[in-house]
């Protein structure tokens, strides 16, 4: 076995030439790391706590395959005929199912689950083997899943879906208050256990309730497991489907328009103005100006007042031709023009509205 930390975190390594260690101590080992991984106030993250976490999974793999190659337990067998010290060998899956629990890496999340997932799985359905204790082994979490890997979606909740997720919910209630009356009892019995002073009946009665309150705790797990592995993979299907999603091209902008409320008012009205603009107010400023057309520049006013000049000289050009022509229709309304002044004052006949 590699070397690695040991159980007490004092940098201890084991020296490659001993002996290899026995199998009781390699699970007594990986057990005590997990419980101080378990009960530590250190982040769960840091780099002392997952080499301790490799180093109690390292022991306990290698424990476990001692007992494959020992074949302590058979199918054939009842829970009575196990010795006393091969009962704790039971909690060799548990243990490890919940020391990979404790690897911090993301980039291995589902498939750090699914490792644990087998474990939990493997010492319960060792449990049900030897009826260690009254439980429904949960089935598989493939069986919820359709062909091509995709949960299948949940049907509407019936009168008897209704009733099963209360027994459900009962269960989990019932396996709590197992789990803390077997965890009072523990605490009572571990005391001569640790002491060495147990006799074989204690420590039988021992490892039994450690197994009992790893089947509570296990069952419990695999909820979480079966939730948190759903979520998992939505989210990788999630960042694949991104990833081959190909960049869309970039759209050329919008020429402005006005919507009408139907087609005889587009086509009698157009488009509600005459026409788009084509230039802009710079370019229609910078183009008056050269031609020396704005009013700043005085050629408004020229023009103006040009034409007023223009029209009063051709005024006079046309009486001086007239009065040169002697047009006899002119001077005669001249004439008469003269000799009605002579005869009536200013102000003749404007009498209106003077009472």
């Amino acid at each position: 076995m590699a070397a690695c930390e040991g159980s007490s975190g004092s940098g201890q390594q084991l020296d490659p030439d001993e002996e290899p260690p026995k199998l009781s101590d390699l699970l007594d080992r990986g057990w005590k790391i997990f419980e101080e991984v378990d009960s530590t106030n250190e982040p769960l993250s840091s780099s002392s706590v997952q080499s301790r976490v490799k180093c109690g999974i390292r022991m306990l793999e290698e424990a476990s395959a001692m007992v494959a190659q020992l074949d302590l337990f058979s199918r054939n067998e009842e829970l009575d005929e196990v010795s006393t010290a091969d009962l704790k060998y039971l909690l060799l899956p548990a243990l490890l199912g919940a020391l990979t629990m404790k690897q911090s890496s993301r980039d291995k999340r589902l498939q750090t689950v699914q490792t644990a997932q087998t474990y939990f799985m493997d010492f319960l359905t060792r449990c049900k083997e030897y009826n260690v204790s009254q439980f429904d082994l949960p089935k598989p979490s493939n069986e919820n899943t359709s062909p091509n890997g995709v949960s299948a979606a949940t049907p509407v909740p019936c009168s008897s879906d209704l009733v099963s997720m209360a027994a459900h919910r009962q269960a989990k209630i019932e396996r709590y208050r197992q789990k803390k009356e077997l965890e009072t009892r523990l605490s009572d019995i571990r005391k001569a256990v640790d002491s060495g002073q147990a006799d074989d009946e204690v420590s039988r009665d021992f490892y039994l309730l450690n197994v009992q309150r790893w089947v509570t705790v296990c069952l419990e797990e695999l909820e979480s497991i079966e939730q948190e592995v759903e979520i998992l993979k939505k989210m990788d299907g999630l960042k694949q489907g991104a990833v081959k999603q190909p960049a869309q091209p970039v759209r050329p902008p919008m020429k402005p328009f006005i919507l009408t409320k139907d087609a005889v008012q587009a086509r009698v009205f157009g488009a509600g103005y005459p026409s788009l603009p084509t230039m802009t107010v710079d370019d229609w400023y910078e183009q008056h100006r050269k031609h020396g057309a704005l009013p700043d520049q005085g050629i408004a006013r020229k023009v103006v007042v040009d034409e007023d000049t223009d029209a009063k000289e051709r005024e006079e050009e046309e009486k001086e031709k007239k009065a040169e022509n002697d047009d006899e229709e002119s001077l005669l309304k001249a004439r008469n023009w003269d000799d009605w002044k002579d005869s009536h004052r200013r102000g003749y006949g404007n009498r209106h509205n003077m009472g």
